[in-house]
């Protein structure tokens, strides 16, 4: 339903997206994960068709950007960073407004306005006006009027941004259902935020994209893969003792919480050994956990040289 090929974009001297080619099926959601400068609004931009590309391609629900733009742009719903709307306005007159922007009318306006409204929860606001509403319902809006043409086709520039622990969870619910008949991609720079409901996570850096995987495939990739981590009082002489086996490459100690991680050397096995070790010293772990790998020290790695320009 999305496909690009070699999209390249310049700024200037500065290349902000180079060579990108993504593929996104029909219920799919990627999220695009990368650093501030990474390159991620403007590939959302050129998905979009707010900006050209300086070379490449890029085909919405099979129809050419470039050659039908018109036929492209209706099969999409964009969602900018920080949801742009009409402040003024009350949410019901926004929504009816651009519904008629977009070609509906009549039957097709009402049903359509009526199944958004209640798919998104915000029956209560459409009185409000958009200047009125908390973070969380204008992220509701925003997402309202990007599917009020019932696109099959979603891009949300960080959806998530500024929103509390619970509007953050009402909005992973809210595009888990969106995903099931979709293709979504959404740009987001938090691995808290909106990366657990995502089929696929692409690596941005420095406008290119260093890596395409599941969730999982990426944990993979971690240092922290079958690492692990317990919390347990006075595990001091434990702690000595597990640095002496043989399959234990380093320990590392949360200042913060005490917590200690004990990673393994390359393809060897720890839990059973730390298992027995902590129950020789009598140690009793309040939690001990098997770790499926760290999205965040993938991450850190391989965007290492971003954070540095950033500092620069």
């Amino acid at each position: 339903m999305i496909e690009t090929k070699g999209l390249t974009r310049w700024f200037g001297a500065r290349c902000a997206v180079a060579d990108l080619t993504l593929r996104v099926q029909k219920g799919q959601m990627i999220g695009l994960l990368g650093r501030n400068g990474a390159g991620k609004t403007t590939v959302l931009r050129l998905l979009a068709g707010v900006l050209a590309p300086d070379a490449g391609t890029v085909r919405i629900d099979g129809h050419d950007l470039a050659h039908a733009p018109s036929l492209a742009r209706r099969r999409l719903g964009y969602l900018p960073e920080g949801a742009p709307l009409y402040g003024r306005v009350t949410v019901q007159a926004l929504l009816l407004y651009l519904a008629r922007l977009r070609g509906l009318r009549r039957a097709r306006l009402a049903r359509r306005y009526e199944e958004t409204v209640l798919a998104l929860d915000i029956e209560s606001v459409l009185g409000q006006p958009v200047a009125s509403l908390t973070r969380g319902q204008r992220c509701r809006v925003g997402i309202a009027q990007a599917i009020l043409h019932d696109p099959p086709v979603l891009l949300l520039d960080e959806p998530g941004d500024g929103l509390d622990p619970g509007e953050q969870a009402s909005v992973r619910a809210l595009l888990r259902s969106l995903s099931r008949d979709r293709a979504i991609v959404v740009a987001t720079q938090r691995l808290d935020d909106m990366v657990p409901q995502c089929t696929r996570l692409g690596l941005l850096s420095r406008g290119r994209l260093v890596l395409d995987d599941t969730p999982g495939g990426l944990r993979a990739r971690s240092r922290y893969r079958g690492a692990v981590s317990f919390s347990a009082v006075a595990a001091g002489p434990a702690r000595a003792a597990l640095g002496l086996l043989p399959e234990v490459d380093t320990i590392e100690v949360d200042p913060g919480s005490g917590r200690v991680t004990v990673l393994s050397k390359p393809g060897r096995e720890l839990l059973p050994k730390v298992q027995a070790l902590l129950a020789n010293y009598g140690v009793q772990p309040s939690e001990l956990t098997l770790e499926p790998g760290r999205l965040e020290d993938v991450f850190n790695n391989l965007t290492e040289t971003d954070a540095l320009e950033g500092e620069a």
